[in-house]
């Protein structure tokens, strides 16, 4: 009787093997940093973005996490927080398309009627919730500035280190932005209120580090300062979250 010896794979499959396998690892590594949700502590970060660990290892709040949401927003009440939000929905089918002078409004994207409706919705959910806002500051792009308004109902403070850069200003500016906002976040509000921040994916992305990569437009990161130069995560909270929650009072 004489033996078959088996086919060897080829390398080519080993490799692609490999891959799929590190592939699904990458999936699930991300879908569990995804299920955390806020528990009333805080993971505390310093150093470079890039040297942050995981940031929603200190607790993506999810959609369900009604009990954890109405905890936060009892810390709210009470001030001492910052709230970093991206600008609300946009429309799709604009461009910025003169980024050297963001006076001329009608050459910029746009807040969406969508998007317009849930900033002012947030807005009321804040009012409803009993979470006071004391200093309110923006990006000098419209559809930050028009989210701060709707959301806060106060005056805005607009300012070009909140604004995206972009391909029209250097490496340089646009990490002197991100390090202005890492310090905006980490710095104390006055007593009984919380500050308000508007600005965009790219500048948070480049601010807090690459765990925000999958940020949404209007989605939240509020963050408590304890006194120091670290910034310290407490949950990231969805547009609806807030809205929802606010349905309840």
């Amino acid at each position: 009787m004489s033996l078959r010896q088996l086919p060897q794979p080829r390398p080519i499959t080993i490799k692609a093997r490999i891959v799929t396998a590190l592939c699904a690892a990458l999936l699930a590594a991300s879908a569990t940093r995804a299920e955390g949700q806020y528990a009333g502590t805080a993971t505390t970060y310093s150093g470079s973005p890039a040297a942050m660990p995981s940031a929603t290892s200190a607790g993506r709040l999810e959609a369900t996490g009604t009990s954890s949401l109405n905890r936060l927003v009892t810390d709210l009440k009470h001030g001492g927080y910052v709230i970093v939000l991206r600008h609300g929905a946009t429309n799709p089918d604009q461009a910025d398309t003169d980024p050297f002078h963001l006076q001329n409004i009608s050459a910029q994207r746009l807040l969406s009627e969508q998007g317009r409706e849930a900033a002012s919705a947030v807005g009321d959910a804040f009012r409803k919730l009993g979470i006071p806002l004391g200093k309110v500051y923006s990006s000098e792009f419209n559809r930050a500035t028009e989210t701060a308004k709707l959301v806060s109902g106060k005056d805005v403070t607009t300012t070009r280190d909140l604004s995206e850069g972009g391909l029209v200003v250097s490496p340089a500016e646009n990490a002197r932005r991100a390090k202005v906002l890492k310090e905006m976040a980490s710095t104390a509000p006055e007593p009984g209120v919380n500050t308000l921040i508007v600005t965009h994916k790219p500048n948070i992305l480049d601010a807090f580090g690459a765990d925000w990569f999958n940020s949404k437009e209007g989605e939240a990161s509020v963050f408590k300062p304890d006194g120091s130069s670290n910034l310290v995560l407490v949950a990231r909270i969805q547009a609806a979250d807030w809205i929802k929650a606010a349905s309840g009072y």
